[in-house]
């Protein structure tokens, strides 16, 4: 009879343990070699690749830190937690809202330090939570991109002083006051070209995997104490402008030029950097046929379609916030409109209103429609994953982050890849066993953003996608064979390095 064990160690275990009752001694083998597994007939199978990824809001507190003036060990304890809990979900992205109101959550000499952090604008918390958080994140094989609010300069919820360097105190020509908001005017030339010295500063100084814009470019419409609506007061710059076409045809030239001159400035930095922008989901009522409600390109000035389809993004992420039911914005008909105006075919990753499992009364979902509203998207063509808003609806208690494990993420996914931005194809990794831990090592230049990793058992494969910083993967039973390739941040995947553990044949 031929017994095999996995490793030589296997040959002092039969032989030190060696008793099969009082005083018996079970004499050594007779014959030992080592053998090389048989390679299993089928290919080592692939990881899904969809875009699974939240919003971290630090608006209001929304997210994080969870109140202000919290010490930096427990900023940071919550943050970690929020990045285990992403991991544990599949996630291989987060959205970490940077500048809520012409403000930061980082080390700026443009901008003072948020409200949020501390309590009082302008005072530093003592620590840079952005680079924390990108380290962070980096460490999980989570991609992070730095939110950006582009024009909102005050939010009802900053309730201390401006500080000196604040938009408000050195350049208060840029703000108006709108309903319950103060807004930097995009007809003023010099505020886009602030907004961007902003963002392009973050990039070049922080290693974020992308640059991510949401709904805000005018406010959305307020009214008066009576009930009126209010126009947006912008009539110094438009009368300065010398504009000869309709008022609202120029405000939305503003927020294009902004766009435009945004993507073509982060890929003259770094290219690599993806750009990404979250509109309203409807781009007009009727669009598709049959849906109602807010018109975005009238309302907010934004020609969201006209931004998908110049390729001023990588990504595009509609925030699809109705039910798969709704009547009059039916997710899955929106879905397909915005797809089907991606002619350069640009990731589409709608956003998904998670808020609602943790509202009450007629605002509140159940978590599975959650579920359904993720697989509707991976079974639609051109669609490759999704944004969840926000990150606390998915923290354990509310139940979407069980359903959703149990079922559309149980599974680990890969990041799509981003094929127009260039990138190098990482190179095959160097992988060896010690023991029962795998040894990896990046053949190329600087670390991949996850390990692919397939396990043969004997019998079948398994996946695992392991963060691109490790550098051992310990095992309690290990596999004969372990396959493992390279992903970059861009999503491109090198080729397969091959791990084969010998094998003890023992007569």
């Amino acid at each position: 009879m031929l017994r095999i064990f996995a490793t030589a160690a296997a040959i002092s275990l039969l032989i030190a343990s060696g008793c099969s009752g009082p005083g018996e001694l079970i004499k050594p083998p007779r014959a030992t070699t080592l053998a090389t597994p048989a390679i299993p007939e089928e290919p080592p199978p692939s990881a899904r690749r969809e875009f699974r990824a939240a919003w971290i809001a630090t608006v209001a507190n929304i997210d994080w830190p969870t109140e202000r003036g919290l010490a930096e060990s427990e900023q940071k304890a919550e943050l970690r937690r929020m990045l285990d809990q992403a991991a544990s979900l599949g996630m291989n992205a987060v959205m970490f809202q940077v500048r809520p109101m012409a403000d930061a959550l980082y080390a700026s000499s443009l901008e003072p330090w948020s409200i949020y952090l501390t309590g009082v604008q302008g005072q530093d918390p003592g620590y840079d939570p952005l680079a924390f958080a990108v380290k962070e994140a980096h460490d999980r094989g989570i991609e992070l991109h730095a939110w950006f609010n582009p024009f909102r300069a005050g939010h009802p919820t900053n309730d201390g002083p401006y500080d000196s360097g604040h938009v408000t105190v050195s350049s208060p020509e840029w703000v108006l006051e709108y309903g319950s908001l103060l807004w930097l005017d995009p007809g003023i030339p010099a505020v886009g070209d602030h907004s961007l010295a902003v963002m392009l500063d973050v990039v070049r100084r922080y290693d974020v995997d992308g640059i991510h814009l949401d709904d805000y470019f005018y406010p959305y419409p307020a009214n008066d104490s009576l009930g009126n609506p209010l126009d947006f007061p912008d009539g110094a710059s438009w009368n300065s402008s010398g504009y000869t076409g309709k008022r609202a045809d120029w405000r939305r030239e503003n927020v294009n030029g902004f766009v435009s001159a945004l993507y073509d400035s982060v890929k003259a930095v770094r290219p690599e950097v993806k750009v990404g922008i979250s509109p309203f989901g409807i781009w007009r009522p009727g669009y598709p046929e049959g849906v109602v409600g807010f018109d975005q390109f009238e309302g907010l000035y934004a020609d969201a379609r006209l931004w998908l389809k110049e390729g001023w993004v990588d990504y595009f992420t509609p925030q699809l916030y109705w039910a798969m039911a709704s009547p009059g914005q039916p997710y899955g008909p929106l879905l397909d409109w915005w797809i089907g105006e991606n002619a350069l075919q640009r990731h589409i990753w709608p956003g998904n209103y998670a808020s609602r499992v943790i509202l009450e009364g007629a605002a509140f979902w159940e978590p599975d429609e959650l579920v359904r509203q993720v697989r509707h998207t991976r079974l639609t063509s051109g669609a490759g994953g999704n944004v969840h808003f926000s990150m606390k609806a998915l923290m354990p208690g509310p139940g979407a982050d069980v359903m959703l494990l149990d079922s559309v993420y149980s599974e680990p996914a890969l990041p799509p890849p981003t094929t127009w931005l260039g990138g190098s194809t990482p190179g095959v990794p160097v992988v060896a066993w010690e023991g029962s831990t795998l040894l990896l090592e990046p053949r190329s230049e600087g670390r991949p953003l996850v390990w692919h990793v397939r396990d043969w058992d004997g019998l079948q494969w398994s996946i695992r996608v392991v963060p691109g910083s490790q550098r051992r993967l310990e095992y309690d039973e290990p596999p004969l064979i372990a396959v493992v390739s390279a992903v970059s941040r861009l999503g491109l995947e090198g080729a397969n390095a091959w791990a084969i553990r010998q094998v003890v044949a023992v007569e």
